[in-house]
């Protein structure tokens, strides 16, 4: 059984997986890209890649709104979806925010740049205080 940790390591990935395809205009079944990543179903992971994947749209807002002279999309499409989860969980789940940013943080310090692991803890730590007010 893999914690929460692990499980969010394999929502990045799905997501991420989910963004390449999408640029090439593949045709994909996100069951079974989940399905592709776990040997066990788990509701956590169906419900969190697919409230992302839903809620795509307002997460680029939220986030664009609080990045400096960027945009979600000018990311890689790891950082991208580092963010999105850190996001998603934030703002539409009961996860607290702490563990939410803190868990964003964590994947970033292993997937990417340390720049960009700056830059996505202030751009959560500005949704955190702006957003939940």
């Amino acid at each position: 059984m893999k914690n929460r940790s692990e499980l969010r390591e394999i929502i990045m990935k799905v997501v991420y997986q989910t963004y390449i395809l999408d640029n090439t205009k593949d045709n994909y079944n996100l069951e079974d890209l989940i399905k592709e990543q776990l040997e066990v179903e788990n509701d956590f992971v169906n419900t969190t890649v697919k409230g992302i994947k839903d809620k795509q749209k307002e997460i680029n807002e939220l986030a664009n709104k609080y990045m400096n002279n960027w945009t979600i999309d000018r990311l890689n499409k790891v950082d991208k979806a580092i963010l999105s989860l850190g996001i998603y969980e934030l703002i539409y789940t009961d996860t607290p925010s702490v563990v939410s940013i803190n868990e964003a943080i964590e994947l970033s310090k292993k997937y990417s740049e340390d720049a960009v692991t700056k830059m996505i803890n202030g751009v959560l730590d500005k949704i955190y205080h702006e957003e939940e007010k």
